[in-house]
């Protein structure tokens, strides 16, 4: 048994690292103006919002309506309208409070969108619910808890503030590592989630960084103190107990949609991983741009592709998820996994590449539109990968497309069998006495060996897995053909597959290798081994199944 246990460990080991966190497809360089009433209290921010080159190349995409080659304010205004009603559902990324208090944003007002120099810059109003008269330190953390947008203030002059009482002044804070106990709370909510419970909100304030508003005692007015601040500890037994969170569709921003994924913590290799897939994306970006000057840069831009391939297929995605968990179900060959990641890989690139040439280059499509359509893609492909976990599951279970003749009567009177993984001696016998054709050949189970998926399944795992296009080639795109780059753009994207092709052929040369390895370690000759082989290419097929229902249902 001990043997048994240490074997079906080590085939679940090599699903473990499949996923990581979200790592930012948005830049921000952010101002802020806190503004007081004439009663010195906080009652709202204004802020400037300066984004990074590419997404703003996708944000104005198709929105120069009269042709002229220059995109205005009045043309941006609708944009900046959807994005104010993406920000809401956001919280407008805006956390304030003192202590255990927690300030409401509401009322986000007077949305408007530049572009300069090929950078948007948002502005708008937020104000608060109530005026908030500050007792001793305000603190306010403008930012995206689930890192897909990166906020940041370049220094203490990026903070103003506006009509405050005298002797108030704002500091800058810089991020603190999260707590293990809050940190346990945080990955365990779905990835889609837009609002935080009050307590969660209160513990990340800080953790990406904040602003400190200081107010010496009596220059706001009443002196009251402050009560004693929540400890993390505290902060994390109150959220066992919060109600169910809101979740929102909307993506802010008009960005292509993350693909949605597992939360594992942001410290030690997963963080690093993170950190990795953002700078290279910024260099990646930066060495596009460069191209329109310098054409020996292509060659700093083709490595950035390829590593940011690599770290990215490290990160959130279910193609390895996928994958893997297929090959775990289905396969023994070791290259057979590497062509299938490969493959999809390849699909994924060309995908990106078509999505732009058609909806953007050759439609016009605006940002919205492009935006819309990436979704709308992404339950296609959830949608076929929970159809193909199904057949899995099925063709597993009854023997379905399975390359010997198994009769039905004898495959029901053999799954107590089956389940535990006895092999019935006929099954090495023919039906009929000297006859060696395949079709009166039968076996009383369903081997691993019979349900070997051919060439049909396996083109099904590619579409359904390269059909998603990367949200991060499709900005990189959208930048280049922007900049009269789009060649560079595409080969930039294809060396990006290449990179997600070797993690992605990695894992799952893991996970074959996994197998096999519990193959070994229980046996060839144990009785169990066979058990155990059915039952983890069981868990293999339903783990495509969960991750495709799972994705579907968090489209929506």
């Amino acid at each position: 048994m001990m043997r048994f246990l240490l074997a079906l460990a080590a085939a679940m080991l090599a699903l473990l690292p499949l996923q990581a966190l979200a790592h930012p497809h948005i830049f921000i360089d952010a101002r802020a103006r806190i503004v007081f009433d004439g009663d010195g209290l906080v009652e709202g921010i204004h802020n400037d919002w300066t984004f990074d080159e590419a997404y703003s190349a996708w944000a104005v995409q198709g929105l120069d309506a009269d042709g002229d080659g220059k995109v205005t304010r009045a043309e941006l205004q609708a944009l900046a309208d959807d994005n104010m009603v993406g920000l809401a559902e956001y919280e407008y990324y805006t956390f304030a409070g003192e202590g255990p208090d927690n300030l409401s944003f509401i009322n986000g007002s007077n949305a408007s969108i530049t572009y300069e120099g090929g950078r948007t810059t948002l502005s708008f109003d937020v104000a608060l619910a109530q005026p908030y008269r500050i007792r001793k330190a305000l603190e306010i953390a403008i930012n995206d808890p689930e890192y897909y947008v990166a906020i940041t203030f370049a220094g203490p002059s990026a903070v103003e503030l506006i009509n405050a009482p005298a002797g108030c002044g704002a500091t800058l804070e810089a991020g603190h590592d999260l707590p293990d106990a809050i940190a346990d709370q945080l990955y365990a909510l779905p990835p889609d989630v837009t609002k935080l419970p009050p307590e969660l909100e209160q513990a990340l304030r800080g953790v990406q960084g904040a602003i400190l508003v200081k107010c010496p005692p009596g220059a706001a007015g009443s002196g009251e103190e402050a009560p004693a601040p929540s400890t993390a500890l505290d902060a994390a037994t109150q959220l066992a107990e919060a109600q169910p969170i809101a979740v929102a569709n909307d993506i802010p921003f008009g960005g292509p949609p993350p693909e949605p994924g597992l939360n594992l913590p942001r410290t030690g290799f997963f963080g690093w991983v993170a950190q990795q897939q953002k700078d290279f994306y910024i260099a990646l970006t930066a060495a596009l741009g460069r191209l329109k000057s310098d054409w020996t840069a292509f060659w700093v831009l083709g490595g950035l592709s390829f590593l940011y391939g690599i770290f990215h297929a490290a990160g959130p995605g279910h193609g390895k998820v996928v994958i893997s968990s297929y090959v775990l179900a289905n396969e023994k060959q070791v290259r057979r996994g590497v062509l299938l990641s490969f493959f999809a890989a390849m699909m994924q690139s060309a995908v990106a590449v078509a999505f732009v040439l058609i909806l953007a280059l050759g439609l016009g499509l605006t940002s919205l539109a492009l935006s819309d359509a990436a979704n709308w893609i992404g339950i296609l492909s959830y949608a076929m990968v929970a159809l193909l976990g199904l057949w899995l599951i099925l063709r597993h279970v009854f023997g379905w497309g399975q390359r010997h003749h198994v009769h039905s009567h004898e495959f029901h009177h053999d799954l107590a069998y089956r389940a535990h993984a006895h092999l019935h001696d006929e099954q090495h016998h023919h039906h009929h006495d000297g006859d060696d054709d395949d079709e009166d050949n039968h076996v009383h189970v369903v081997t691993a060996d019979q349900v070997r998926g051919g060439w049909r399944e396996q083109l099904g795992v590619v579409v359904a897995v390269g059909l998603r296009p990367c949200s991060g080639a499709l900005v990189v795109l959208v930048f280049a053909l922007s900049q009269g780059l789009l060649a560079a753009g595409i080969a930039a994207v294809f060396l990006m597959g290449l990179g997600t092709a070797i993690t992605t052929g990695t894992l799952a040369a893991l996970a074959v290798g996994a197998k096999g390895l519990a193959r070994r370690i229980a046996g060839a000759d144990n009785p169990l081994t066979a058990g155990f082989v059915w039952w983890a290419e069981l868990a293999g097929a339903v783990a495509v199944l969960g991750f495709g229902v799972i994705l579907l249902i968090a489209s929506f």
